[in-house]
């Protein structure tokens, strides 16, 4: 994959700064807004699809659960990744979770240049 989609999308991870302390009632405090946004990313729906003859796919056959995102390796924002277990995701203006590990492809061993990171983003529900 290359270093840059020119037609790319923007992302946000949503972030927030460790906690400055608690307050009177002993509940941690929130820390500060520390967001962030990826810029030139390829998203991508993801979908799952329910057991064949379950009781889920007596009305629907495949539900679209969130994104793919692949941050390219030229964003600027590399130095803040990689990403925290407790970071959000804005995808196309939907609040999403961050599902599972990030993968990093690394290096090309064909090229050596660096590949992107690549996430899923599900909708947050209820």
């Amino acid at each position: 994959m290359p270093g840059s989609y020119p037609y790319g999308e923007t992302v946000r991870i949503l972030r927030t700064g460790d906690s400055p302390g608690r307050g009177p009632r002993g509940q941690p405090l929130p820390g500060l807004d520390e967001s962030f946004d990826l810029v030139g990313c390829v998203v991508t729906p993801r979908a799952e699809t329910p057991q064949v003859g379950g009781d889920q796919q007596q009305a629907r056959d495949t539900v679209v659960v969130g994104w793919t995102v692949y941050v390219p390796s030229s964003q600027p924002s590399h130095a803040r990744l990689p990403l925290k277990t407790t970071d959000k995701v804005k995808v196309r203006g939907v609040d999403c979770d961050i599902t599972g590990e990030p993968g990093d492809w690394g290096r090309s061993p064909f090229t050596g240049t660096r590949g992107v990171i690549q996430f899923a983003a599900d909708r947050v529900t209820g």
